[in-house]
C-alpha cells in the first residue's frame, strides 16, 4: 500500500508537513441522523489517526454544525437507543464560504472565533436528504473541498429513486416495473394511483422516492394495506416509487474506485432474514439482529460475474465516484434485475458494504484509508 503523502502547511511560519486533515461530517437533518452517527462511531474507530488529523463533525436535526466528540462509544447504538447530535456536543463550526480559504472556524459563546485548520477532505458520512443527496455535495464543490463519494449530479439523481431508474433504463440496465407518485398526486386523486399501483400486481413495495436505511418502507400484499403504506411513506418523503415485487434472491455488490480512476468490484453478498422478518427493513438492518451476509453468494459462476459487470455500469451509469453499494434481485432463471444504487450505503463495520470488501480481501480500516486516498487525489472543480 502506498505511503500517505503528508500536506505541506499553508502557514508561512509553518515548514514541517503535517498530516492530512480529514473533517468525518455525520448526523445530519435527515430521518436517517441515528444510522449516520453509528456509522461515524465505526469510522472514528477504525481510522488511522497516526496517518490523519481526525475532525468529528456532528450535524444536529436542525442542521447546525458542531465539534463534535472523537468518541467512538458516544455514536453507537447501544442496546437499542438511537445516538443524536445535539447542541450541547460541542461548540459551532462554521464551514469555509470561498475557494481560497479551506479552513474550518470554531464559535463558542463569548469568544472570538477561532480557526480550527484548513480541511484536507471531508468524509461525509450523512444518509438520506441533506447530506446525501448533492446538497451538501454542493456546498463542499462551492469551496473547491475534496471529499470523499459521489459528486452532486450523481448524489443527487441516485438518492431520487424515480430518476435513478429513468437513467438506469436510458443506460439499457435491467429494472423492475414501478409507478411514481408525484408530491401531491395522492392528495389530488388516490383513485388514479390505486388504479396504477393495481396494474403493477400484488406484492408491492411502498418507499419514499428520498430516503435510504430502509426507512418508511413497506410490503404490501393487497389493496386493503396499501392506504397505510402510503400514510406512512408519506411522513418521510411527499414523493413516492411503487415497485412491483420481483420474484428473486437479494443480491449485493460493492464498488469502489481507486486513486486512478479504475473501479473494483467486491464478491456479489446475499442477505438472509433471520427470525420473522420478510425483507429488509431499518428494524432488520440495524436494531434485530436479524440478517446475516453469506459471502460470495451461492450462486453460479456467470452469474457472479454478471452481478459485478452490472455493478460496474450502474456505478457509471450513475457517473458515481470513490464507493457505491449496488442492489439486485436474481431469478431462478439466472437472470439478473438492478434494485437500486446506494451512493453512501450503510458503512458501520457490520454493514453489508464493508463486510463484502472484507470477504474479498479488504478490511475495514484499509478500505477507509482507500476511500480517503482516492478523494485527496481527485481534483477540484468540472472533472
Amino acid at each position: 500500500m502506498d505511503a500517505i503523502q503528508p500536506v505541506t502547511s499553508t502557514d508561512p511560519g509553518i515548514t514541517a508537513p503535517r498530516k492530512p486533515r480529514v473533517a468525518v461530517l455525520f448526523g445530519g437533518r435527515s430521518s436517517e441522523h441515528a444510522v449516520s452517527c453509528a456509522t461515524a462511531s465505526s469510522v472514528l474507530r477504525a481510522i488511522d489517526h497516526d496517518a490523519y488529523d481526525v475532525i468529528p463533525i456532528g450535524v444536529t436535526n436542525t442542521g447546525r454544525w458542531v465539534l463534535a466528540a472523537d468518541d467512538p462509544d458516544r455514536w453507537a447504538i447501544s442496546a437499542g437507543v438511537l445516538p443524536q447530535v445535539k447542541d450541547g456536543d460541542g461548540p459551532g463550526v462554521i464551514a469555509p464560504l470561498q475557494t481560497t480559504d479551506s479552513n474550518l472556524q470554531v464559535l463558542e459563546p463569548g469568544q472570538v472565533p477561532r480557526e480550527l485548520g484548513q480541511v484536507d477532505v471531508v468524509f461525509p458520512l450523512l444518509h438520506g436528504p441533506f447530506g446525501e443527496d448533492g446538497t451538501l455535495q454542493g456546498l463542499l464543490e462551492l469551496t473547491d473541498i475534496r471529499y470523499v463519494g459521489a459528486g452532486v449530479l450523481a448524489s443527487a439523481a441516485s438518492m431520487d429513486k424515480a430518476v435513478m431508474k429513468v437513467m438506469l433504463k436510458g443506460a439499457g440496465l435491467p429494472i423492475g416495473e414501478y409507478v411514481v407518485v408525484r408530491p401531491g398526486a395522492w392528495e389530488r386523486d388516490p383513485d388514479a394511483v390505486r388504479d396504477d399501483v393495481e396494474e403493477l400486481g400484488w406484492p408491492v413495495f411502498v418507499k419514499p422516492a428520498r430516503a435510504g436505511s430502509s426507512v418508511g418502507i413497506s410490503k404490501v400484499d393487497g389493496p386493503e394495506d396499501l392506504d397505510a403504506a402510503i400514510a406512512e411513506a408519506l411522513k418521510h418523503d411527499r414523493k413516492l416509487v411503487i415497485e412491483a415485487a420481483v420474484a428473486g434472491r437479494e443480491i449485493e455488490c460493492a464498488v469502489l474506485q481507486a486513486a486512478d480512476g479504475s473501479v473494483a468490484t467486491s464478491l456479489p453478498g446475499e442477505i438472509e432474514f433471520v427470525g420473522e422478518h420478510t425483507f429488509y427493513d431499518f428494524e432488520a438492518k440495524y436494531l434485530d439482529n436479524a440478517t446475516k451476509l453469506s459471502c460470495p453468494a451461492d450462486l453460479p459462476h456467470d452469474v457472479l460475474a454478471r452481478v459485478r459487470d452490472l455493478s460496474v455500469r450502474t456505478f457509471e451509469a450513475m457517473n458515481c465516484e470513490g464507493l457505491a453499494r449496488v442492489d439486485f434481485f436474481v431469478q431462478a432463471d439466472g437472470s439478473v434485475v438492478v434494485n437500486e444504487i446506494n451512493t453512501m450505503p450503510g458503512f458501520t463495520s457490520s454493514s453489508m458494504y464493508p463486510r463484502m470488501w472484507a470477504a474479498t480481501g479488504l478490511e475495514y480500516p484499509e478500505l477507509i484509508d482507500r476511500l480517503i486516498r482516492t478523494a485527496l487525489a481527485r481534483p477540484t472543480g468540472l472533472r
